[in-house]
């Protein structure tokens, strides 16, 4: 069995994974702003945050990061050398930060203290879809 094209498919799959929790997440909790009043609802709320979170997202994101960098050693270390590559990096650490964002936003939840509208978690829900779109193209076409 070719070991890079059983690294990409794990690779591909957890980030599947990642990038589903990163598009359901916000969207919860914009859920969760708009009945924050109903105790009942913003708990089962809460239990929903947390096991997204920290059994599938968190998960996902460290399988992604184990595959992707196992990928680039697989290829040779001298692929970093290449722009489009350097490019995807940056994204993919922006969408870590925005992972970790997320996991900030939980606990502030889950001590009933988030500030953030409704609104807000709407448009930050659009993030990791155009970043997902940019390191397709990046990836698929290798512009530079």
């Amino acid at each position: 069995m070719n070991i890079y094209l059983t690294l990409k498919a794990l690779h591909l799959i957890a980030v599947i994974s990642w990038l589903a929790g990163l598009l359901y997440l916000p969207r919860i909790f914009v859920y969760h702003v708009e009945n924050k009043q109903d105790q009942n609802i913003s708990n089962t709320f809460k239990i929903m945050e947390k096991k997204l979170y920290y059994y599938i997202m968190m998960p996902a994101m460290l399988l992604s990061w184990l595959f992707g960098l196992l990928l680039i050693f697989s290829i040779g270390l001298d692929q970093l050398a290449f722009k489009w590559l350097q490019i995807k990096l940056i994204i993919v650490l922006i969408l870590t930060s925005y992972h970790f964002f997320l996991g900030s936003c939980l606990r502030k939840f889950s001590l009933d203290l988030n500030t953030y509208s409704s609104k807000f978690y709407r448009i930050f829900n659009e993030v990791p879809t155009i970043l997902l779109i940019l390191i397709v193209f990046i990836v698929v076409f290798k512009p530079i």
